[in-house]
């Protein structure tokens, strides 16, 4: 059995799309009626779409209109699909810790199309493992599922296995997996929010974390 592996979130951790899932939720919610503040559907951004709902209209929504809002979404964003850009560094990261030994395993929401679109913008196949979608667990985060999910794919044990995501519900997910997790600041969530909801460690992006992977939790394991 793996002993370890190391877990990354995609959107807003590898490549740069949480301002256009942001753009794309809030375009959705306004031409169903809903006037949201685009900083609380930013705030949202990293929960799957049925618990981003809830957290944005409340529990005593119409849940009737989910799959809607959520088709909305799906095509407005799809027209991004072959502008998506990783940041800096993410694939060398993916690649630095294939080459150490760590089965690098994905945990995303996104599926299908999507997903596809985001593994052609990261183009480093060669370096990932598995990939853990949301789809394949009962709940998303912040519960811990797609954390286990993704070490379970690849036969690998929480306590020596790091998780990196830009979200505070990456981070708690983290914590409850119990796995460290490393924040990045590429999502656009602070340093502070993310340190309060359980990051261990916090880099500016992944070129931040891959000129300290020595130095990190990687390192360090």
């Amino acid at each position: 059995m793996t002993a370890r592996a190391a877990v990354f979130d995609v959107d807003g951790t590898l490549v740069d799309t949480n301002h256009l899932h942001a753009v794309c939720w809030w375009e959705s919610l306004r031409q169903a009626g809903h006037r949201v503040p685009m900083t609380s559907v930013h705030g949202a951004i990293g929960l799957g779409s049925t618990d981003l709902l809830a957290h944005l209209l409340g529990p005593d929504r119409d849940k009737d209109e989910d799959a809607a809002l959520s088709a909305g979404h799906k095509a407005l964003y799809g027209t991004w699909h072959p502008r998506l850009a990783p940041f800096d560094g993410a694939a060398d990261v993916l690649r630095r810790l294939h080459e150490d030994g760590w089965p690098v395993v994905l945990a995303t929401s996104a599926s299908g199309p999507e997903l596809e679109a985001l593994r052609a913008a990261l183009d480093a196949d060669e370096a990932i493992d598995a990939t853990a979608s949301a789809d394949d667990v009962d709940a998303g985060k912040p519960a811990p599922e797609p954390v286990w999910h993704a070490l379970d794919l690849v036969g690998a044990e929480p306590g020596d296995s790091v998780f990196v995501g830009d979200s505070v519900w990456d981070m708690r997910a983290g914590r409850r997996a119990g796995v460290t997790p490393v924040g990045v600041l590429s999502g656009g969530v602070c340093r502070a929010e993310l340190e309060a909801a359980g990051a261990a460690e916090v880099y500016a992006d992944t070129a931040d974390l891959l000129r300290h992977l020595d130095r990190s939790a990687f390192g360090r394991s």
